[in-house]
């Protein structure tokens, strides 16, 4: 009988850590996704910076073309 006792117990434990560990595996994967979302964010953002670089630096190498233009002047 004590056997069976201490077998129900086990089993009882079992079943609560897989149930802890199904609940830490939810709480994961909603991280993950959040984490995902903000680097998609970042990727965008980083697109987005790298474009207007190239825009200034059109606009620099114009600039000095003029002021060159204006020196042989």
């Amino acid at each position: 009988m004590e056997r069976l006792k201490e077998l129900d117990e086990k089993i009882a434990g079992a079943i609560n850590k897989v149930k802890v560990l199904k609940d830490e595996k939810q709480a994961l994967e909603q991280k993950i996704k959040g984490l995902e979302a903000l680097l998609n964010e970042k990727g965008q953002e980083v697109e987005r910076l790298a474009s207007e670089k190239a825009a200034i630096k059109v606009q620099i190498e114009e600039l000095l073309r003029e002021l060159e233009i204006f020196e042989l002047k």
